[in-house]
């Protein structure tokens, strides 16, 4: 895995079927993927749960692609 970058904005527009999301890191780089609507539900999901565990432990580093 390479080494993250830091995100400083993410932009989300429809594009026909799928939800287009645009990542763009501080070094001024942009990544766009296409993601369905029930992929997206998915994301939210996992952050939420990222969002309400707790902080302390763990290696910072993200779980390993399912």
């Amino acid at each position: 895995m390479t080494a993250g970058n830091k995100l400083a904005r993410i932009l989300a527009a429809r594009s026909g079927e799928a939800i287009e999301l645009a990542f763009v890191t501080e070094d001024g780089r942009t990544t766009k993927v296409l993601a369905s609507e029930d992929q997206i539900d998915r994301l939210v999901d996992e952050l939420e749960d990222v969002l309400n565990s707790p902080t302390e432990g763990g290696s910072g580093e993200p779980p390993a692609a399912a």
